[in-house]
């Protein structure tokens, strides 16, 4: 058995009897250093702060007194780890209270008396051992939560960016030098009123910058080339989208991260000249969080491959930043880039970055329990409560049920989101021996799952699998993601599991809802232009034996229905004609808004395609609410003008043109005497655009 570590006690004291008196009294339970006076005191605690368990200390010596000893202890910061209980025969009132101003625990009186000493000693002792197991075990508490957030983060980092090909550092690259730049301004001006709370906030909410990146096409996100004005112009929205998913949020609306991560998702691309988007911002108006985070997006962006580009080296970056190359800066983020180029690289790598993070966190917890202004339990709670929200709210923006499992005592917690999926509460203790958890993952799988946790190592403690659960009596499949993860012991000893687990089933009905609509007009339902197209090229290039007719048209007269009624009989007269294309086509037929009032239908035939054509264009007309809706129609055979859609279209659009021209509300069919025609709308290269100015033009009434 190991011997038990004798603490040690420096007794500083310019009397030699009082250091022998004391020493007796202390010296058969602790190691006992002396000092006769200030100078000797302050020179053992710097060579020894770090292995002493307290300081017995005179007020009055020569040299240097206790005053100037506690002042030395504060300055270097030994105060805050070795206790100080004051010797002295002095009882007045301003010298007590200027001792315990300086950091003093406890007093002890001349004359000594040996029980008083003692007990003192031991208590003064204790409370400080105590009061460090606190604070290891606050910064073990916020770790673990960071390391929820930051698990989140990599979450939400993946969602984002899988579909962009960004690397999958960005966003941690970007709440790096965020933090570095934030800490400089913190530093160096006092224009921000920056704490280091709110570092913490920005550089967590600086995750969030891109998630508006999720709306884009991705053919735009991931096109090699230089973006078009018009690409550029959807790209530019992204800022604006992830604002207003943000605003959306059915909860958290007035946490200040919330807050924090809508200014960095809708101003991140404000320059300080007011030429950024999407609002014009310019110098002070844009928030600082957003400032920094732009500064940080541009160089990580230059420094990283894109599909579009290849990597900078770090000095070009920097150089093109700093000359004015990629927008204006706010002079003072200038200045730190300037100053900081090379702390910048480094910051970047891994073991720097988890160096950061730890200083982090042991300065959350010293401020915790040392800082002005709150006790230790309400600041303590602040934070971690603080923590337990970062992680909620990360939680709620995605639909996977998140879970811990710690080993001892052993316990499962399951997002809320999770546990109301499940029919499970949010704690489960014991969950291995809980009746409700094991028919809810079956034997087999509680038993699997337990020999993989138990066999993972620290090189390779990720597992996933597919997993059958039965909730509330149907049996779903599961996808469980899980991470086993050790204390820091030597040997480490087993700790418990981070995990997910997501909804196969759900996940692929989502992504069929989706996919569904975005092959939909939001109005009437039909085909949308894009759609269309897709699926007509697609049949035109696999069947050319087959016969196929196209059939454009566009509503007679629909803007005089606006003018007259409005906008929204507009509307149900459109989804009027929509109804009518549903019930006079097959199942096999594409139907399609084209845009506007312009309709199109797709149809493969046999036999007489006059007699379907004239059924189709007398189904569609009727009366909606008392207004006659007629069609002018335009018909092209793929046989006749090839097999190939843009030509199909274009054909279709010249006949339109002519039944139009014809006095309307009849159809009207391809031939080679139109091939030279203009269209009513001078159609462009890709396909043809009929609509409502032709009706403002031509007819008689408007």
């Amino acid at each position: 058995m190991a011997a038990k570590e004798i603490q040690k006690i420096l007794i500083v004291d310019d009397s030699e009897m009082n250091r022998s008196i004391l020493a007796d009294m202390l010296g058969d339970e602790y190691d006992i250093l002396e000092a006769e006076d200030g100078v000797q005191a302050v020179d053992v605690l710097r060579k020894q702060a770090a292995q002493l368990s307290l300081v017995l200390l005179d007020i009055v010596m020569p040299r240097l007194d206790g005053f100037g000893v506690l002042a030395a202890m504060n300055e270097q910061g030994w105060i805050n780890d070795v206790p100080v209980i004051m010797v002295s025969a002095e009882t007045r009132t301003a010298q007590v209270e200027r001792a315990y101003e300086l950091g003093v625990t406890d007093f002890i009186m001349r004359p000594f008396d040996a029980l008083i000493v003692r007990r003192r000693v031991v208590n003064t002792i204790l409370l400080y051992a105590k009061q460090k197991r606190l604070i290891g075990l606050v910064e073990d508490q916020i770790y673990e939560k960071e390391q929820r957030s930051s698990l989140m983060i990599d979450i939400l980092s993946h969602v984002v960016e899988f579909r962009n090909g960004e690397s999958g550092l960005h966003i941690l690259h970007v709440r790096t030098l965020t933090e570095l730049f934030l800490g400089y301004l913190l530093q160096h001006t006092d224009a921000y009123h920056l704490t280091a709370q709110d570092i913490t906030r920005i550089s967590t909410a600086s995750a969030l910058h891109d998630i508006g990146k999720i709306a884009i096409d991705e053919r735009i996100l991931n096109k090699p080339g230089r973006l078009t004005p018009a690409e550029f112009s959807v790209m530019k929205t992204h800022a604006a989208i992830g604002a207003a998913m943000l605003k959306d949020l059915p909860i958290y609306q007035d946490e200040p991260l919330i807050q924090t991560a809508y200014e960095i998702c809708r101003w991140h691309h404000e320059r300080w000249d007011g030429r950024g988007y999407p609002d014009g911002l310019a110098g002070d108006d844009i928030p600082v969080a957003a400032q920094v985070v732009a500064l940080a997006d541009v160089y990580d962006a230059l420094t990283s491959e894109r599909v579009y580009k290849t990597a900078i080296p770090h000095e070009t970056a920097v150089e093109m930043i700093l000359n004015g190359q990629c927008g204006a800066f706010n002079p003072l983020l200038l200045q730190c880039l300037a100053q900081n180029a090379d702390r910048i690289r480094t910051a970047l790598e891994a073991e720097s970055v988890q160096e950061m993070r730890r200083k982090r966190l042991r300065s959350l917890s010293e401020e915790t329990l040392r800082g002005e202004g709150g006790g230790v339990s309400e600041r303590t709670l602040r934070l971690l409560d603080y923590e337990r929200m970062k992680y909620n709210f990360f939680a709620a923006l995605t639909d996977e049920i998140q879970f811990e499992y710690t080993a001892a005592p052993p316990a499962v917690t399951i997002s809320a989101l999770g546990a109301r999926k499940l029919g499970l509460d949010e704690i489960t203790m014991d969950p291995l021996h809980d009746e409700r958890f094991r028919t809810l993952l079956g034997p087999e799988v509680c038993d699997r799952c337990l020999a993989h946790v138990t066999s993972a190592t620290p090189d390779a403690p990720d597992r996933s699998e597919e997993v059958l659960l039965h909730i509330r009596g149907e049996a779903r499949w599961f996808r469980l993601y899980y991470r086993t993860v050790w204390s820091t012991d030597d040997p480490p000893q087993f700790t418990g599991v981070l995990g997910k687990a997501i909804d196969i089933h759900e996940g692929r009905l989502k992504l069929q809802e989706l996919e569904r609509r975005a092959t939909l007009d939001p109005l009437t339902g039909l085909l949308n232009r894009a759609s269309a197209r897709e699926q007509i090229e697609q049949r035109l290039l696999t069947h050319p034996e087959h016969r196929f007719a196209l059939l454009f048209f566009d509503l007679d007269h629909l803007k005089t229905a606006n003018d007259v009624y409005g906008h929204e009989f507009g509307d149900r007269v459109l989804l009027f004609l929509a109804e009518r294309c549903r019930r006079c086509t097959r199942g096999s037929d594409l139907a399609c808004r084209f845009g506007g009032d312009e309709f199109l239908l797709f149809l493969e035939y046999e036999g007489d395609l006059h007699g379907i054509v004239d059924r189709i264009f007398h189904s569609l007309c009727g009366d909606c609410d008392g207004f006659t809706v007629t069609v002018s129609m335009g018909v092209a055979e793929a046989a006749v003008v090839g097999y190939d859609y843009e030509r199909l279209c274009r054909a279709a659009d010249q006949a339109l043109y002519h039944a139009k021209r014809a006095g309307r509300a009849q159809y009207t069919f391809y031939d080679d005497s139109m091939k030279n025609t203009l269209t009513h709308t001078g159609a462009d290269d890709e396909a043809p655009r009929a609509g409502g100015d032709t009706d403002a033009k031509e007819d008689p009434a408007v």
